[in-house]
């Protein structure tokens, strides 16, 4: 029901105050007497205006009415608060959301001469109340959250109950703490929003939903896959929530429900201790102090002999917040009032308009009032009357029940003093004694059936380097556990929508509690699920076939050095010897006496003509010298260069021509990523929606994106799972693209495939858990505490270590064939068969000029010859002919290409003075 005018309501009440003038004046009259005179004995009068507990016709109270008339007792009882005054109470009910009845009764109320009105708690009648106490200037205590609008000018009024800005700052620093990186906020109607607004701008906003309180919560929230939820809502409907939740199976560790309502102390949480759910919430009793319990075990002994109705998923007997607020909030007028002058209380009457005039003075009291109550430190806005200042506990569901793991305060912020920091205050402490269901991918060697000749179930059918992971981690965390193969048999990717398939899905479904598998950490997982420390670190590379060996050819002593070398070795000789002709030639220092006997003989020769320059040259290069010695400084420089050039070059040669002769080379038609994707003849591809193939799909690399571009463009390039693509790569000419460890395992046990190249990347193998899953910790430490045991590199070694492929015959020093050094018998057949020719050439050619000086027939001259060369004895030889001397006039300059004049001389003649003549 909406708020009527004030105006209005005063017509609507006039008939009926009218008739009891009457009464009101002799109520002004009492409270005149009772509350303002100077006897010893005092009466103070409050009013309250509380909600039918179930119905007008019943006789239950309601919480805050018996918590109402339990503190005005405990305050008459203990004469120290008031002690020369009592409290007396005027009581009235009304409907709910009826503000025309509790306009009413506030003014029956007021007529009668109240200090304070306590209550309603329902938002439009506690609005008419409100304004009523507003315009006559009495106090209004309130209870329960309300909306004040900032231009609210209302300043007759408290409100105990925290304000739900403060509160908003403790939810907000809890999520933060917890490092959620999304959640879900749930609300039961549009305040929910306002009571939540400081959540919303921040940045990065955590909440992305927000939705109002479906009629099945928890089948929504299971549909909708959300596993971290902020429930703002009642205690009533918390406790059907965790009901349902219970019945859909959602009271495990990966849920995380945070309450918002004060009152989940309250709750029967008896059958979700054991559940593993994380269950956080607030609560403002103080219940840790002393006389706090005392005060609470009073009231659950009251509230127990009332015999209530009992509601459905609350304990009995325990006092619930808005009762404890009221109790507080009775002491703290009580106190005002106690510690105000004496005042008179005057009847009021709403139609007169007339305010109590110590109204504002006790209202003032009220408001700078200090008080330690029930629900901690109660201090008040001075402005605006909200409880700002204030001390949370925050509780946590264990084995045990709720326990206190931490406090907040405006001041203070949150303090979490439970140890198990980062992955908030409540989750499973222990894997001991829990059953857990791992899901996993045959995969050589981490998951492979066990050969056995008897039939095996269970966990004994498994066998592989995963499995004696995961056993060492159940000794180590003293947990059980099923093995059950993913269905699909994939590791996990997305689709176009979004969708995740394999054991990623198993995760985000909750079907399994671990995968266990050689499963990449990439970046997208990461936001699906959460990965403990890698255990194993490796990097994509390429599977190929061995390529065949290539014998060495019967030239291959030219192997060690290159054709452009020999090239450069060619012409560098080349060009050696015609220098070294061209220096000796004009040197005057390399020219010798050829007669030196003979002091009048002026004939010098050089020895470096252009056929000996070479003969030189081919001499050092083979290192077997010529005869050939260099006389001037220029042409020894020369052949010191050539000497040092000839060592290096045949230093090197000899080095590698042992490991060319006797090594088979292995001539791979590819050598790296790159080789691969600059080709097209050689195809390749990877396991479809592995994590291979999300890393090409994903990469920005020009080189990766390529290779995805090819792989995607034909269908028969991804392969199934990796025996599909092992048995493409031995028997078709195709490269497959996977793990390193995987292919050093292949490699180990089939000796037609190799690894091409090195690592493509870097990453590592993780334990998949699902999202918030409280063992992903306690996972990794077991698995740092392997390493550093040295067990992961013990259980690598047992499962990668196969027979090995048997080494290569000839690679240790076996003995070279023909096939290996047959070209130099033929460099020497060659040579000789090129001897012989020359012979033939110069034997031919001298015979005949023999048979021309002569006079003899060429034949006569060659039976002769041959028969010469065919004996064994020691040729005999006809010494030819001296030239003919013909003396003449002139001098006949002999002077040849080998020899000159020496210098002074001016004839080369002999001192007959004739000239010599040769044939």
């Amino acid at each position: 029901m909406s708020i009527q005018p004030l105006s209005s309501l005063f017509f609507c009440l006039l008939p009926k105050l009218a008739l009891s003038s009457v009464v009101f004046f002799l109520a002004e009259t009492f409270c005149a007497t009772s509350c303002g005179s100077e006897m010893d004995l005092f009466f103070c009068l409050a009013g309250g205006i509380f909600e039918y507990a179930d119905g007008p016709n019943t006789q239950v109270m309601s919480a805050e009415e018996q918590a109402f008339r339990f503190s005005a007792n405990i305050i008459n009882r203990n004469r120290t608060l008031l002690p020369n005054t009592t409290l007396t109470y005027d009581i009235q009910r009304i409907h709910f959301h009826d503000s025309f009845e509790a306009t009413k009764k506030a003014c029956d109320q007021l007529a009668l001469g109240v200090v304070a009105i306590f209550g309603p708690s329902q938002g439009s009648c506690t609005n008419a109340v409100q304004s009523i106490c507003n315009a006559l200037e009495v106090p209004h205590i309130q209870l329960r959250w309300k909306h004040h609008p900032l231009d609210n000018k209302d300043t007759f009024y408290v409100n105990l109950y925290p304000d739900y800005a403060s509160l908003s700052h403790a939810i907000l620093d809890l999520v933060q703490y917890l490092k959620w990186r999304s959640a879900t906020v749930v609300y039961d109607d549009s305040t929910g929003l306002i009571r939540l607004q400081e959540l919303l701008p921040t940045p990065p906003a955590p909440i992305q939903h927000l939705q109002l309180l479906p009629t099945a919560p928890a089948l929504e929230m299971k549909r909708g896959r959300e596993f971290r939820i902020i429930f703002d809502c009642s205690h009533l409907m918390a406790a059907q929530i965790l009901k349902q939740a219970m019945a859909m199976g959602m009271m495990t560790e990966y849920y995380h429900f945070i309450f918002t309502t004060l009152d989940l102390y309250a709750l029967d949480l008896e059958p979700y201790r054991y559940s593993g759910v994380n269950l956080t919430g607030f609560r403002i009793l103080n219940v840790e102090n002393p006389h706090v319990s005392s005060i609470i075990e009073k009231w659950s002994m009251e509230r127990l002999q009332s015999a209530p109705k009992a509601e459905l998923g609350l304990l009995d007997g325990v006092m619930m917040t808005d009762a404890a607020l009221l109790y507080d909030a009775v002491h703290v007028v009580s106190v005002c009032y106690q510690r105000a002058p004496q005042m008179t209380v005057n009847s009021l009457q709403c139609h007169r308009h007339k305010a109590w005039r110590f109204g504002g003075r006790f209202m003032n009291f009220i408001k700078e009032a200090q008080w330690e109550g029930l629900t901690g430190r109660i201090v008040f806005n001075k402005t605006s009357g909200l409880r700002t200042d204030f001390d949370l506990d925050i509780i946590s569901l264990k084995e045990d029940g709720l326990e206190k793991v931490g406090a907040w305060s405006p001041s203070d912020g949150l303090n979490i003093t439970e140890i198990s920091k980062g992955r908030g205050p409540n989750v499973t402490d222990s894997l001991s004694n829990r059953s857990l269901i791992v899901t996993t991918v045959l995969e050589e060697p981490f998951v492979m059936f066990r050969k056995s000749d008897t039939a095996l179930f269970g966990n004994d059918r498994f066998e592989g380097y995963c499995i004696d992971l995961l056993k060492e981690l159940a000794i180590i965390l003293g947990f059980s556990y099923e093995i059950r193969l993913v269905e699909d048999g994939k590791y996990g990717a997305q689709d176009e929508k979004g969708q995740w398939n394999g054991m990623i899905k198993e995760l985000i479904d909750h079907k399994a509690d671990l995968a266990v598998a050689p499963l990449t950490i990439t970046h997208v997982r990461e936001k699906a699920i959460d990965f403990s420390k890698p255990f194993m670190t490796l990097g994509v590379s390429i599977l190929y076939r061995k390529p065949n060996g290539t014998n060495p050819s019967v030239f291959s002593f030219l192997n060690p050095l290159s054709p452009d070398i020999w090239m450069y070795i060619l012409l560098a000789y080349l060009g050696v010897s015609c220098v070294l002709f061209v220096i000796a030639r004009f040197s005057p220092y390399e020219w010798y006496d050829a007669h030196p006997c003979n002091p009048g003989s002026d004939i010098v020769e050089n020895n470096f003509t252009l056929l000996n320059s070479f003969w030189f040259g081919m001499g050092a290069l083979m290192q077997q010298g010529s005869e050939l010695m260099p006389k001037a400084l220029s042409t020894r420089i020369i052949g010191g260069i050539w000497w040092f050039f000839t060592l290096i070059i045949i230093s090197s040669y000899t080095a590698n021509l042992a490991a060319f002769l006797t090594v088979e080379r292995m001539e791979s038609p590819i050598d790296s990523a790159d080789d691969l994707a600059k080709q097209t003849k050689i195809e390749y591809g990877a396991v479809k929606d592995g994590a291979t193939m999300t890393f090409f799909k994903k990469s920005k690399i020009s080189t990766f994106e390529k290779m995805w571009a090819f792989m995607s463009s034909k269908p028969t390039a991804l392969v199934k799972n990796n025996e599909e693509g092992i048995q493409r790569t031995l028997t078709a000419d195709y490269a497959l693209l996977m793990e390193s460890t995987t292919i050093e395992y292949i490699t180990q046990r089939n000796c037609n495939l190799t690894q091409i190249g090195g690592l493509i990347d870097t990453k590592g193998y993780g334990i998949g858990t699902p999202m918030g899953s409280p063992y992903r910790d306690k996972i990794t430490i077991a698995i740092l505490q392997l390493q550093e045991e040295d067990k992961l590199h013990v259980m690598k070694e047992k499962w990668w270590r196969g027979n090995g492929c048997p080494e290569d015959e000839n690679k240790e020093a076996s003995a070279l064939g023909i096939q290996n050094i047959g070209g130099i018998f033929i460099v020497l057949a060659a040579g000789l068969v090129l001897s012989v020719f020359v012979a033939m050439v110069e034997f031919i050619y001298k015979l005949r000029k023999t048979a021309e000086r002569e006079q003899r027939s060429f034949c006569s001259a060659v039976a002769d010859e041959i028969r010469l060369s065919l004996t064994c004895q020691r040729r005999v030889k006809h010494k030819p002919q001296p030239p003919v001397m013909v003396k003449t006039d002139a001098v006949i300059n002999m002077h040849t290409f080998n020899d000159r004049r020496l210098p002074g001389k001016d004839s080369m003649t002999c001192n007959t003075g004739l000239a010599p003549v040769f044939p």
